[in-house]
């Protein structure tokens, strides 16, 4: 989405992370309680981390859990291979965040990506913060409910660079067609879905892998 004024901050390679990120996300974290008036119904506060390929979304979710101890999901596992990106936002919905917004363990087929095929059932269980970090998440057609989303963004060369360091090659030759399937979802380079809060990865991208 473009024209659209949200806060924008950088994330440092190292050090502490950034105040305004810190308080959104405590704010959310806050919000973990039982729903009043439901019998104690386990309420899950979701917050979405999304960004194009190698922008440092799992990096900056392992960076949170070790500071925040919160649960993550990573939305790559419900991509079914290297075709699968726009059929997971509407999977992660139906399948894992539906159930537990009804207070209610969400489950889902995670994808073997070595196998290439559809390996064990993961319940994913009520209660707490569970944050969704992937390549489509604020896309999803329930994003509006997360009650943080996180938009993460580098120059295209440095995240090209970032990912195909990461997955030793295997990701080289998809590289483009993933690229077009995340504009197909995202729109082109530039553009994003509605977010929050930005953060600027650029700094991070010779020091975290994502």
């Amino acid at each position: 989405m473009v024209g659209v004024s949200v806060p924008r901050v950088t994330l440092p390679a190292t050090g502490p992370l950034p105040q305004a990120l810190l308080q959104r996300l405590q704010d959310a974290g806050g919000r973990a309680r039982p729903h009043p008036g439901r019998s104690g119904e386990p309420r899950t506060v979701v917050v979405g981390v999304d960004g194009r390929s190698g922008a440092g979304k799992t990096a900056l979710a392992a960076r949170l859990t070790a500071e925040l101890g919160w649960r993550v999901l990573a939305l790559e596992d419900l991509y079914v291979g290297w075709h699968g990106l726009a059929e997971a936002p509407p999977r992660l919905c139906r399948e894992v965040l539906a159930p537990l917004a009804a207070g209610r363990s969400g489950r889902y087929r995670r994808y073997d990506w070595h196998a290439g095929r559809l390996a064990e059932q993961v319940t994913v269980r009520p209660g707490g913060v569970l944050l969704v970090e992937g390549v489509g998440v604020l896309a999803a057609p329930c994003a509006d409910r997360f009650a943080v989303r996180l938009w993460l963004e580098a120059p295209t060369p440095a995240r090209r660079e970032r990912a195909l360091a990461r997955d030793a090659g295997s990701y080289a030759p998809w590289w483009d067609h993933w690229a077009r399937q995340e504009e197909a979802l995202l729109g082109p380079v530039g553009t994003r879905p509605p977010a929050d809060l930005v953060l600027d990865t650029t700094a991070t991208a010779t020091h975290l892998e994502e």
